[in-house]
């Protein structure tokens, strides 16, 4: 049966947070359900989801309740609150003794013990327009003790049906070269890298716009660099594709990291920066889920700051074949388990 989603979204990182929730929306309308999302600043999408989806409402943060009142199901997105229209309108009916929709907060990601302890338990709201209310913690994860990832029902079916061959073809990228994605913030050893990875007349390196492009820029110091290719903006769709095209994947922050673990090639992750470096053990939680080879762990370290040195080499054949089979032994371990929509239709009936 249908059900109406309302999704919050208030962004702090443009790409991260509305990738997330972009993912989750359209997810749930793929599956029959319909989605109001309610972001502060939906600007991204108009490159990120250009057409839309069918089922998907796409609303400016709400100052008042919408005509009809409120959806199903409540998802608030990574601690962001609900509008006070909202939470006052839930604890109204909730006062009455009226059935409330259930009020999720899906959390942030992380491989970190806390998530698998803290999944699913109960948040009483001590204060504010929803107070006497009970929100419900729901973390994604990477074991079968948390939320899972989302994943979509025809993934897998994409992926048998991409064409990796042309479109490494349309993007001048022949089969012995090797192509780098490169998605990131602003690395601590990037210029040192690209000048390893100009010794390489077979590295290719495809640049995402944004920070990732400003940092190349910044970092080759306006020297001449003809195996860096800049790419356009491209849609969710079209950057999984660019995962599923290139040898070696280089991602930041999460709905990305999700993305290079279902495209299956070696990865390296640009973590988000927090300034008490509290990010260093959320990595390490998850090269440690990962079982990363010591020259994969070792490289993290490296490129998010964390001890200094070279960087390995990643057209290495040794190395590469090793961070193949820990990724893909990885991806396997996940397409065991639930995703992470598939779960939440379950938690959501079990607290209706």
């Amino acid at each position: 049966m249908a059900s109406l989603w309302d999704i919050f979204c208030r962004v702090v990182d443009n790409w991260g947070d509305m990738g997330v929730c972009w993912r989750l929306a359209a997810d749930l309308a793929a599956r029959g359900q319909q989605v109001r999302l309610w972001a502060d600043d939906a600007s991204a999408l108009a490159w990120m989801a250009p057409q839309g989806t069918p089922g998907v409402q796409v609303l400016p943060w709400p100052d008042a309740l919408p005509p009809g009142g409120i959806g199903d199901v409540v998802v608030e997105t990574f601690g962001c609150d609900l509008p006070e229209a909202f939470a006052a309108a839930l604890a109204r009916a909730n006062h009455a003794g009226q059935r409330t929709p259930p009020w999720i907060n899906l959390d942030y990601l992380s491989a970190e013990a806390y998530v698998q302890r803290s999944h699913g338990l109960p948040s009483p709201v001590m204060s504010g327009a929803g107070q006497g209310l009970v929100r419900w913690y729901f973390y994604p994860g990477f074991t079968e003790r948390t939320g899972g990832l989302l994943r979509e029902s025809d993934l897998l079916q994409r992926q048998a049906r991409f064409d990796r061959v042309a479109w490494r073809a349309r993007h001048g990228i022949g089969d012995a070269q090797f192509a780098i994605s490169l998605f990131c913030y602003e690395p601590a050893t990037l210029s040192d890298w690209l000048g390893d990875l100009a010794q390489h007349e077979n590295a290719r390196l495809l640049v995402t716009p944004g920070r990732a492009s400003a940092a190349v820029h910044a970092a080759r110091g306006g020297r001449p660099r003809p195996f860096i290719k800049d790419l356009a903006p491209c849609s969710q769709p079209e950057f999984d594709e660019l995962l599923w095209a290139s040898d070696f994947n280089c991602v930041r922050g999460e709905d990305s990291l999700v993305r290079a673990l279902w495209a299956g090639r070696p990865l390296l992750w640009h973590i988000y920066p927090q300034h008490d470096n509290a990010h260093h053990a959320k990595l390490d939680a998850f090269l440690d889920w990962l079982d990363a080879p010591p020259s994969m762990r070792a490289m993290h370290h490296l490129w998010n700051g964390m001890r200094r040195g070279a960087m390995p080499d990643v057209l290495d054949a040794r190395l590469h074949g090793q961070w193949t089979a820990c990724v893909q032994a990885a991806r396997q371990r996940l397409l065991a388990q639930d995703d992470l929509v598939t779960q939440l239709f379950r938690f959501v009936r079990e607290k209706s």
